[in-house]
C-alpha cells in the first residue's frame, strides 16, 4: 500500500509535470509563430516600400498620377499575397498587402500588412504603414539662392537654401544649406563663411556684428550657437531641383482642364480670385494694372447704354473698387455720356481637393473653409512671360486643424503689392518658381506694420519683405513666419513632392 501510495503521487505529479511542459511548449510555439507573423508582416512592408522605389522614383508628377490610376499597382484593386521564405529556402507563412492609394493631390500611401506561419495560421499580426512623398510644403523656407535671416526673425520650421544662409534671427528647427561655404554678399570681406553661418555675437555679448566671422568660416569647427540654431544646422545637404516644378504646372494645368478643378485662359492680364467660405470663389478678369504698385486699375467689363439721351461705348474697361461678382456702375466717359458698366466676371464652386489655374497673372485674397485648393498663376504655352501672384489682403482659413489648405503658385513672383493691408495675414503654402516671394522697394517713405505667413514658403530668387539702406528700414516693420504642421501631412494638392516614398507612420491594429 505504501509503495502504491508513492507511485499514485509520482504519477499525479509527473502527469501534472509534463502538461505544464506541454502547454509552456506549446505557448512558447505560438509566441514565437506570433512574433513571425509580425516579421513576416513587416517583410511585406518592406517589399512593397522597394515596389514603390523601382515603380515611380525619378519619374515626373505625371507618370507616378498615371501609375496610381492605370498602372495596375499591386494590392489596390485586390490583396497581394506572397511566401515568406526562411533563410534555408523554406516557405514558412505568406502576408497579404491591401494598399489604399494616394487620393487626388495627395502623396499619401496606405499599406495594411498582414502576416502568419503556415503552423499557425490563426496567429496573424496585423500591422498599417503610412508613406508618403515628402512635399515642398514640409519647410517653412526652401530657397534656391543666397539667404539672409535678419535680426528679429523667429521661424518655427525647416529652412533649406541651395545656396547660403545667414541667419541672425532664431530658428526652432534645422536649418540646412547644399554648399560648405560661400562668400556673404551682405559685407565687404571676401573670405568665405560656413553654409550655413550667423553673425549674432556669441552671448552674454549682445547685438550682431556686421563684419566677417572667423569662428563661423572654414577651417574653424562649426560651433553649435544653440542661441541661434536650437535644432541645429546642417551643411552640405542635396539641392531641391526648382526647374522640375514645370513638370508639376502641366499636370496641374491638365487636371484643371478636366474637371479636378477651374481653368481660366489669358484673356486680359490676369484674375482677381476671392476665396468664399460658402465654398465658391469670385473671379473678375483684370484689364490693367499699375506696373509701379502692382495694384488692379481696371477690370474688363461691358459699358452699355443707359437711358436716353445717354450712350455708352461697348467694350471698354470698368472701373471699379472690388470684383464683386453681379455688381455694375455708373460710368462716364469723356464727351460726358454716362453709362451702365458691368464688369467680367463669376462664381464658381471650389471642388475637393481641387487647383485653379490661370495662364496669366492672379490676384488673390480671401478665405476658405473646409476646403484644400491650389491657386496657380503660369503660363506654359504661349510664352508670353511668366505669370505672378499678386497679394494684398489676408488670405486665411476659417479651420487650423488641416481641414483648410492652400497653396500658391507663381511661375514667377508671389508679390505683396504696394496698397497691401498695414497688418496683412497669409495662411498659405508659396512658391515661387523662377522668381520671389517678397514685396518691392517702394521707397523710404513706405512703412507698414506687421505681416504674418503661417504655411511655408518655397523661393527661387532672395525672399524679403522689407528694406534697409543701413541706417534705417522700411517695408514691414515685423515679420512673423510660422510654420503650418498640417502641411506637413496635408499638403496642397499637386504641391510639388519628392519622388521617393518615405514612411512616417507604424502601427499595429
Amino acid at each position: 500500500m505504501y509503495a502504491l501510495m508513492i507511485m499514485f503521487a509520482v504519477s499525479v505529479i509527473l502527469t501534472s509535470l509534463i502538461g505544464f511542459i506541454v502547454s509552456q511548449t506549446k505557448y512558447g510555439f505560438q509566441v514565437a509563430a506570433k512574433e513571425s507573423s509580425l516579421q513576416i508582416s513587416e517583410s511585406g512592408m518592406n517589399f512593397y516600400r522597394w515596389y514603390l522605389a523601382h515603380m515611380v522614383e525619378g519619374k515626373t508628377a505625371k507618370q507616378i498620377q498615371d501609375f496610381w490610376l492605370t498602372g495596375n499597382p499591386l494590392g489596390v484593386a485586390t490583396p497581394y499575397e506572397a511566401e515568406y521564405f526562411d533563410p534555408g529556402g523554406t516557405a514558412i507563412g505568406k502576408y497579404s498587402l491591401v494598399v489604399t492609394p494616394p487620393p487626388a493631390g495627395s502623396t499619401m500611401v496606405i499599406v495594411n500588412a498582414t502576416g502568419w506561419t503556415y503552423r499557425y495560421p490563426n496567429s496573424k499580426r496585423h500591422i498599417r504603414v503610412r508613406f508618403r512623398r515628402p512635399s515642398w510644403s514640409e519647410n517653412m523656407v526652401v530657397a534656391n539662392d543666397v539667404m539672409r535671416f535678419g535680426e528679429g526673425t523667429v521661424i518655427s520650421g525647416k529652412v533649406h537654401s541651395n545656396q547660403g544662409i545667414r541667419f541672425d534671427g532664431v530658428a526652432h528647427n534645422l536649418v540646412t544649406s547644399s554648399v560648405a561655404s560661400y562668400n556673404d554678399p551682405d559685407h565687404s570681406d571676401s573670405n568665405k563663411e560656413f553654409g550655413v553661418h550667423t553673425h549674432v555675437n556669441v552671448p552674454p555679448t549682445a547685438g550682431v556684428n556686421n563684419t566677417y566671422r572667423s569662428l563661423e568660416a572654414p577651417p574653424a569647427v562649426v560651433p553649435s550657437r544653440p542661441d541661434v540654431f536650437q535644432a541645429g544646422r546642417s551643411f552640405p545637404v542635396p539641392t531641391v531641383d526648382f526647374t522640375g516644378v514645370l513638370a508639376d504646372l502641366n499636370v496641374m494645368k491638365t487636371e484643371a482642364q478636366t474637371g479636378a478643378g477651374k481653368y481660366f485662359d489669358a484673356t486680359g492680364v490676369g484674375r482677381n480670385i476671392i476665396l468664399k467660405t460658402d465654398g465658391t470663389f469670385d473671379s473678375c478678369t483684370v484689364s490693367s494694372f499699375d506696373a509701379i504698385t502692382n495694384g488692379i486699375t481696371n477690370y474688363k467689363g461691358t459699358i452699355t447704354a443707359a437711358v436716353s439721351p445717354y450712350n455708352g461705348t461697348n467694350g471698354n474697361a470698368c472701373t471699379m473698387p472690388v470684383c464683386t461678382v453681379g455688381a455694375f456702375v455708373w460710368v462716364s466717359n469723356a464727351n460726358h455720356n454716362k453709362g451702365k458698366c458691368t464688369i467680367d466676371a463669376s462664381n464658381n464652386p471650389i471642388p475637393a481637393e481641387s487647383v485653379i489655374f490661370v495662364e496669366n497673372n492672379v490676384w488673390l485674397e480671401g478665405k476658405v473653409d473646409n476646403k484644400h485648393v491650389t491657386i496657380v498663376a503660369a503660363d506654359i504655352t504661349s510664352g508670353s512671360g511668366a505669370k505672378n501672384v499678386f497679394i494684398g489682403k489676408d488670405i486665411t482659413y476659417a479651420n487650423t486643424d488641416g481641414k483648410d489648405i492652400i497653396g500658391v503658385i507663381a511661375q514667377n513672383d508671389v508679390e505683396i503689392i504696394q496698397n497691401s493691408n498695414n497688418i496683412l495675414t497669409i495662411n498659405a503654402a508659396l512658391l515661387a518658381q523662377n522668381g520671389r516671394i517678397g514685396r518691392d522697394n517702394y521707397g523710404t517713405s513706405d512703412h507698414k506694420s506687421t505681416i504674418t505667413v503661417s504655411g511655408a514658403m518655397a523661393t527661387n530668387k532672395r525672399y524679403g519683405f522689407s528694406w534697409t539702406n543701413g541706417v534705417s528700414s522700411w517695408g514691414y516693420t515685423t515679420r512673423n513666419l510660422y510654420y503650418d504642421n498640417n502641411l506637413l501631412y496635408f499638403p496642397p494638392p499637386y504641391f510639388p513632392t519628392g519622388t521617393q516614398y518615405l514612411m512616417d507612420l507604424w502601427e499595429e491594429l
